[in-house]
């Protein structure tokens, strides 16, 4: 059953109409309301045995509505441990998101406790359409699926980050299974320059830690087949509007954004800066790491620790 909050309009119109002495019936039928429903605002929204006033209602139902919800599972912050054997007392990842979501639709700004501050979620389209494939391109569903188990090292994930209007960006490439990032800046957005400069990145990885790279539909990677012979990768595919295939990536792409941020100017990011943000990223303990870094857990892997 749908239900509708009374507007400002309605408030005002019940306020004259209660000084006039009409019953919460007539109240009703005038507004096209039920009369259960006018009652509730009254006592709601109402002073205690005193006249109902709009310009008093309006407020408190606004600060109420700002009000976020599920305060009881809000205020267990140790849901498993205070409750370890009632399923009841659990909150999953959706829930907090929607809870977040909700918040911030009625004014409120714990979205900005979020990794990327978003207020609500984004239009995930139908993977598919409204974009053109690269001639050639292998489908990630070619993939071996020994890639999709983490089970060894040398299987990446590539994109890029797009600076102020998208003409200068930053190659990334993360390893899956130790979440190592290799990273170049590109003066442009040409195919030519991704792989001139991602083969460059990769100089310093050797061979055996080069098997897969799963890329998203990007025209810079349209040259692929020549980076292919540049650095010894099978260059895979994502389905279009798939970013969560590409999952280690988009989350490590949010990291780097907190070094430099949507609408910055990366032509006046230098290779030094760039160094160093990855520098701090490879050293980051990770909780899926067992709280080793990218940087200890791919190093022994170079070191022949596979």
């Amino acid at each position: 059953m749908s239900y509708t909050h009374f507007s400002e309009h309605e408030r005002y119109v019940i306020y004259h109409l209660k000084l006039y002495g009409l019953s919460l019936r007539e109240i009703g039928r005038r507004l096209g309301r039920h009369h259960t429903s006018i009652s509730r605002e009254i006592e709601r929204n109402g002073y205690p045995n005193t006249v109902y006033y709009h310009g008093v209602s309006q407020p408190k139902a606004d600060a109420r509505a700002r009000k976020p919800r599920h305060h009881r599972r809000q205020s267990n912050k140790r849901l498993h441990v205070d409750y370890p054997d009632d399923e009841s007392m659990r909150c999953c990842t959706e829930t907090i998101y929607q809870w977040v979501y909700r918040d911030a639709a009625t004014g409120g700004d714990t979205y900005t406790h979020l990794r990327r501050l978003h207020r609500k979620r984004r239009k995930q389209r139908k993977y598919g359409s409204g974009r053109g494939l690269i001639p050639d391109r292998v489908s990630i569903h070619e993939r071996p699926a020994v890639v999709d188990e983490r089970a060894r090292f040398g299987d990446w994930e590539g994109d890029s980050v797009l600076g102020k209007q998208a003409s200068c960006a930053i190659a990334t490439h993360v390893e899956r299974k130790s979440r190592y990032l290799v990273a170049s800046l590109l003066e442009n957005r040409k195919a030519s320059t991704m792989t001139e400069r991602s083969a460059r990145a990769f100089r310093h990885i050797p061979i055996k830690l080069r098997k897969t790279l799963t890329v998203d539909n990007g025209k810079e990677f349209a040259d692929f087949k020549e980076l292919e012979r540049k650095t010894g990768f099978d260059v895979y595919f994502a389905d279009p509007y798939s970013s969560w295939q590409r999952g280690t990536n988009e989350n490590t792409n949010g990291l780097l954004r907190q070094y430099f941020p949507k609408g910055c100017d990366l032509s006046r990011v230098t290779d030094q800066m760039l160094a160093e943000a990855v520098r701090k990223l490879n050293h980051r303990p990770r909780k899926c790491l067992g709280y080793r870094t990218p940087h200890e857990v791919f190093n022994s892997a170079r070191s022949g620790a596979l």
